[in-house]
């Protein structure tokens, strides 16, 4: 079985990558350094890519929401169909309707399928933009919503029992942490963690992408990230699902497990 990974060195494919190496399940890494290249922006990659490919792992850069990735997903499982892969497990994003567009392209394409829907990676808060600055500070233009936030390990369990198993095929896994929490009391859950002194700190929209010009952040990503903000993190996905243990049978890890195993990454 050969299994391609896209955004294979990204928090949830190397990940993926990792179980799949371990259990001797051979992998493609699709990435545009990867051999062969692959590049969602660039279709001309994918052929290679996908040749002799059973499943795939589709985790579109930079999401699901930005204007277009319906069409692309569309034109990839397209492609994958045509070279004979027959699973594919899509990384998909809580309320957001155009991840759900291409959950239903995917959904309509793919002999076997699993979606993969998911809520804020917890992993945010150490290896991406949520990492509080030196200071201990973690300024984000968002007031007292919770979010449940979910485990990058969680969903790669699951995504590699998709990958692995077709009694999985045909289902959406909803994937959250056990409990939502606010900004204010994932600081707290850091500090505890991490002994260093994360305040958070609620700051206006125009204030927070103005520091992103500031440190050069592309127009598209600001765009990208003030939609998730606004739209995505308004309260709608403040529910707890059970994603995680319909998939795997067990609990989905808590933020407290999540935060004491990263507390290295904030220590220093």
């Amino acid at each position: 079985m050969t299994i391609l990974i896209t955004a294979g060195h990204g928090k949830t494919g190397r990940r993926i990558a990792a179980r799949l190496d371990a259990r001797g399940i051979e992998t493609r890494i699709g990435s545009r350094g990867g051999t062969p290249p692959f590049d969602w922006y660039a279709p001309e990659t994918w052929p290679a890519a996908l040749t002799g490919v059973d499943a795939a792992y589709l985790a579109f850069v930079p999401d699901l929401a930005v204007p277009g990735a319906s069409q692309t997903i569309e034109a990839f499982c397209t492609e994958a169909v045509r070279q004979g892969v027959r699973r594919l497990v899509l990384l998909s994003g809580r309320g957001e309707a155009e991840a759900e567009a291409c959950e239903q392209v995917v959904q309509a394409q793919a002999p076997e399928w699993t979606v993969v829907r998911c809520s804020w990676f917890a992993q945010n808060f150490s290896e991406d933009y949520l990492v509080p600055s030196e200071d201990g500070l973690l300024q984000l233009p968002v007031d007292d919503v919770r979010e449940p936030f979910v485990d990058a390990d969680d969903i790669a369990d699951v995504a590699v029992a998709a990958l692995t198993d077709a009694r999985h095929h045909g289902q959406v896994y909803e994937m959250t942490g056990p409990r939502a929490l606010t900004f204010a009391e994932v600081a707290a859950e850091i500090s505890r963690a991490s002994g260093r002194d994360v305040r958070f700190e609620s700051v206006p929209l125009s204030a927070y992408t103005a520091a992103l010009r500031e440190a050069q952040t592309p127009e598209e990503v600001i765009a990208l990230v003030s939609y998730l903000f606004t739209e995505v993190l308004d309260g709608r996905n403040s529910e707890v699902r059970d994603g995680v243990q319909r998939a795997l049978g067990r609990p989905a890890r808590d933020f407290s497990d999540y935060a004491r195993d990263a507390a290295g990454a904030w220590s220093a």
